[in-house]
């Protein structure tokens, strides 16, 4: 078990990959104060927090061109962390190689597979072949590691930086819309009370398991309807791997845990279902509207 007394470390953000990673850049944006902390995986970033090294964990949760980052998904329940705050960062991919390369000597380009979908029309145009790697800037890393001009990657202008690449192309990314949403974690939730005298519009986000009865996700929504509690995200999961009887949902929806609509429908939702875990309140960084 985790030893939540010790002293948190105020001088830390822990994200996942190596320098010059997309979260890296969040780190910095969201935190500039703090010294980020890189992780090899998302479950490191959040041990990080919870033993103590690190204040708070910078964590991917969607893509809007590529969609959720699943593996979130699977530790949020796990972890007694909160989320705190959020942050929309839009992605700027570049194609990085080495100093002797150029787009005619490429033959393939190394990136996050999520990096990699959000540029595969560019990449089929280049007739480059995409391979898998652990993180964006770790590709980067990697090809210069390799110093072979028939390699390249998929990653920021930051970690080109960082190893030594320069930039073939800028914004290869098929869509420009192309943003991905943080989210910053904590050993402990906002308080409601401050976060209400900002006066900006507040999200929750929350985990539950339905039972597994007829009509039971309806029963659940219920609630949410009758109480006029804006629901602007849910998304299901299977958890653990006895099964596909256990489904639960990552939802989040308008207002605070102590808005008395939301409270309301928090009641109810907890009847119909088999367990509730909120995971906290905090600002809403970009409205949700159309």
């Amino acid at each position: 078990m985790t030893d939540k007394s010790k002293n948190t470390d105020s001088g830390r953000v822990a994200f996942q990959g190596e320098p010059g990673a997309y979260s890296h850049q969040a780190c910095r944006d969201m935190q500039p104060d703090l010294e980020p902390l890189a992780c090899a995986t998302f479950e490191d970033a959040f041990e990080a927090v919870e033993e103590g090294h690190a204040e708070l964990a910078v964590i991917p949760i969607e893509n809007s061109t590529a969609g959720r980052v699943a593996d979130i998904h699977m530790l949020l329940p796990h972890k007694g962390l909160f989320i705190v705050s959020e942050y929309f960062l839009p992605i700027s991919h570049a194609l990085l190689a080495t100093a002797a390369a150029s787009e005619e000597t490429l033959k393939q380009v190394y990136s996050h597979v999520q990096a990699l979908q959000q540029c595969r029309e560019t990449l089929r145009g280049l007739g480059l072949e995409a391979c898998h790697y652990m993180d964006t800037a770790g590709a980067a890393r990697h090809i210069a590691e390799l110093d072979d001009p028939a390699i390249g990657a998929v990653a920021s202008p930051l970690a080109g930086e960082i190893y030594g690449l320069k930039v073939l192309r800028e914004n290869i990314m098929d869509h420009d819309h192309n943003t991905t949403r943080f989210v910053a974690l904590a050993p402990a939730p906002n308080d409601i009370d401050d976060l209400a005298k900002t006066g900006e519009p507040l999200m929750t986000s929350f985990l539950f398991e339905v039972k597994n009865v007829p009509a039971a996700l309806y029963k659940a929504m219920g609630g949410f309807a009758t109480n006029g509690v804006n629901m602007t995200k849910l998304e299901s999961y299977q958890r653990g791997g006895g099964g596909f009887a256990a489904t639960a949902f990552y939802s989040e929806i308008e207002g605070s845990e102590k808005d008395g609509n939301v409270v309301r429908a928090m009641e109810e939702l907890r009847f119909q279902t088999k367990e509730v875990r909120l995971l906290g309140s905090y600002v809403c960084a970009r409205s949700r509207d159309l």
